[in-house]
């Protein structure tokens, strides 16, 4: 009713604003009192709003409302989105010193540690190392069990928004990823590009212990266990 009114009877004694409602009372005067309740589970930065604080965790995870139109990424901000999509254009100012591919100044440093090999983040839990933060985070998951994306439809839950995106298409049976070969369509990008390699040859998975190659890592997992001697296990 108070939006209605205009009335605003929770007056703050420091600088004389007046407001709604009490919790908006609460928040404004911790611009005073300097308090700041909500640490971020990920890097303890502490903020004096919850809304705030939401905001800051989406910047760890690289997952948010902003979904990219060519790919299943999602994120945090408009701007971190446009940033993404120069990926799939021709906005790729900067190349890699080692070798020809080119990125925007935000990826370009990421791509090069898969060439040195630096993996600064590490778990806490296992340390198991990253050479991205958000591959961290979404690792840590593993740990913790913690599965925050839930499917509307039915209960399951998923730790990345990418995979219960996927999930949501059984649902809608959307296949919007089409093989430019022969017209298949799939749910997923991984599973196209899995497909490719059929019209491609191409056969990315190696045995360590021969020189036989596959094209997918389950056939390759497959295979190996005739080196190893291990047995498949009952499905």
């Amino acid at each position: 009713m108070r939006t209605h009114t205009g009335e605003k009877p929770f007056h703050c004694t420091e600088c004389g604003k007046n407001f709604t409602n009490k919790g908006n009372l609460a928040a404004h005067q911790r611009i005073h009192t300097g308090e700041k309740p909500y640490e971020c589970p990920h890097c303890e930065k502490r903020f004096s709003q919850k809304s705030n604080l939401t905001k800051h965790v989406h910047s760890h995870t690289n997952e948010g409302p902003h979904q990219c139109s060519e790919c299943d990424k999602t994120f945090s901000n408009v701007y971190t989105l446009k940033s993404h999509k120069s990926i799939h254009s021709q906005e790729r100012l900067y190349q890699c010193s080692h070798c020809d591919k080119r990125f925007n100044k935000y990826y370009l440093k990421a791509h090069q540690r898969l060439h040195t090999g630096e993996k600064p983040y590490q778990c806490s839990v296992c340390g198991k190392r990253f050479n991205q933060h958000d591959q961290l985070v979404c690792h840590q998951r593993t740990h913790t069990g913690e599965k925050p994306f839930k499917c509307s439809q039915c209960d399951k839950t998923f730790n990345l928004a990418g995979n219960l995106k996927a999930h949501q298409r059984v649902h809608t049976g959307e296949k919007p990823f089409v093989c430019s070969h022969c017209g298949n369509k799939f749910t997923h990008p991984s599973s196209l590009k899995a497909h490719q390699r059929v019209h491609t040859g191409e056969k990315p998975y190696k045995c360590s212990y021969c020189d036989k190659t596959f094209t997918q890592s389950s056939n390759l997992k497959t295979h190996q266990r005739l080196h190893t001697g291990e047995k498949p296990l009952d499905i």
